[in-house]
């Protein structure tokens, strides 16, 4: 679910410190287009507080299903890979200072506003951070 954008990658321990900030962007989009499979696996985690890991598991596995192959963020992926690059390097230099990165998160969004869907033909809107 948090890996929407950086290939399914997890996060090592230096990155986690700057992982908010990514990750939000991440689920703004992920929460648009698999919003009932969160909405799933986030009932399930609350409803099963002692044993979520094991009993969500297959839900969470539909949540990580749904954002490597939603046909959208599939190409918002694609069509914007160079500005979330841009951003995830931002977030490496700027380690304390995450802030100094609000201007590559805002040109990732901006792209991913843009992208269309030749099957649907329409702009994506994509909630801003």
């Amino acid at each position: 679910m948090c890996c929407a954008f950086n290939g399914g990658r997890g996060l090592s321990a230096k990155q986690t410190g700057n992982s908010e900030f990514k990750m939000q962007a991440a689920m703004e989009i992920t929460a648009k287009y698999c919003r009932k499979e969160m909405e799933d696996y986030g009932m399930c985690v609350a409803s099963n507080p002692s044993s979520w890991q094991q009993d969500c598991y297959q839900l969470k596995v539909k949540v990580a299903h749904c954002t490597s192959s939603h046909p959208v963020i599939q190409k918002i992926r694609s069509d914007c890979s160079e500005p979330f690059s841009a951003f995830e390097q931002c977030l490496k230099l700027n380690q304390t200072s995450v802030g100094n990165c609000s201007e590559h998160i805002s040109k990732f969004l901006a792209c991913a506003e843009t992208v269309k869907l030749s099957s649907l033909g329409e702009p994506v809107a994509v909630p801003h951070v």
